[in-house]
């Protein structure tokens, strides 16, 4: 084991900041690039690589939420994979304040239920926005014409997502969610 820093794993399902992957990127310290050397060759890296940046970071360090804000559900006793979804885990998994689910077969209906209940996109579009500025009636794609693209309306499920961050962000101060 290495001396001149910690080794941490976790999730490969991250979220990371733009401060963060700038610091990753351009390292003005050389902590990204010694660490990127030394994982290289390491199994499953993507484990390992970005919670060992951000852990051995005084400045990134206590910014950590250990969640990948992830719907799954797991065998019992869990497998090595969780369960895939279907439209029996869909009410359960749409109130849950997750932002990404898995893992789903290929064409599983929850995912046609998601576009349609969730994200409001009607099949083979995309899912609209308030950049949509096209028309609004049935036979045209509102998203036909697109304005702002940068501009943000959310949508009902954003409560959600809402109430669901704000519990993370409360436990940030338990010991929990630091690097340890």
């Amino acid at each position: 084991m290495p001396e001149a820093f910690n080794v941490f794993t976790g999730s490969p399902w991250v979220v990371l900041s733009r401060p963060f992957l700038e610091f990753c990127v351009f390292g003005w310290d050389n902590l990204p690039r010694t660490l990127l050397m030394y994982f290289t060759n390491a199994v499953l890296s993507e484990e390992v690589y970005f919670h060992s940046v951000v852990c051995n970071s005084p400045e990134f360090k206590n910014t950590t939420v250990n969640s990948d804000m992830r719907y799954m559900v797991w065998d019992n006793p869990p497998k090595m994979e969780p369960l895939f979804l279907n439209t029996s885990d869909y009410d359960l998994m749409a109130q849950s304040g997750a932002a990404f689910a898995r893992q789903f077969n290929k064409d599983e209906a929850v995912l046609d239920m998601i576009d349609q209940n969730i994200l409001k996109r009607s099949q083979n579009r995309v899912t609209p926005g308030a950049w949509c500025i096209g028309g609004k009636n049935w036979w045209m794609d509102p998203c036909s014409r697109w304005g702002d693209v940068n501009m943000l309306k959310p949508g009902p499920q954003v409560k959600i997502l809402g109430d669901s961050v704000q519990r993370l962000l409360q436990d940030l101060s338990s010991e929990s969610n630091q690097c340890r």
